[in-house]
């Protein structure tokens, strides 16, 4: 089966780790140059950016999920902020212009993961 796996930084790959630990997600490899997380059948791979900034951070990925909802309360329960400031933090899922509903997540380094619901 073709798939892809987004790529997105790291200051640190304990903290990384922890976080989407608290999403739901699997560690399923880590050395020093690389981390690769799953959740079902979501794989988030990750490389260590040590000196990024958050508020300049420009990574961003789509998760496209069967039950973002689902995602969604995962997120809030790991105590996730609904607002518009800050990492990590949560916008609430809307229905766009596109048709779509998507919520977004900010992690703790800046990158922005888009929720969509299929």
């Amino acid at each position: 089966m073709d798939h892809a796996t987004p790529n997105l930084p790291s200051t640190s790959f304990e903290a990384t780790s922890r976080f989407y630990l608290s999403l739901g997600f699997e560690e399923s490899w880590r050395d020093e140059g690389w981390m690769i997380l799953n959740r079902g059948g979501i794989a988030l791979e990750f490389f260590p950016y040590p000196d990024l900034k958050a508020a300049e951070s420009n990574f961003s990925c789509c998760l496209r999920l069967d039950d973002m909802d689902a995602m969604y309360k995962a997120c809030k329960g790991a105590g996730l902020p609904e607002q518009c400031w800050g990492w990590p933090r949560l916008h609430p899922p809307q229905r766009e212009d596109s048709g779509l509903t998507i919520a977004y997540m900010v992690d703790p380094d800046g990158s922005l993961i888009r929720l969509i619901q299929n």
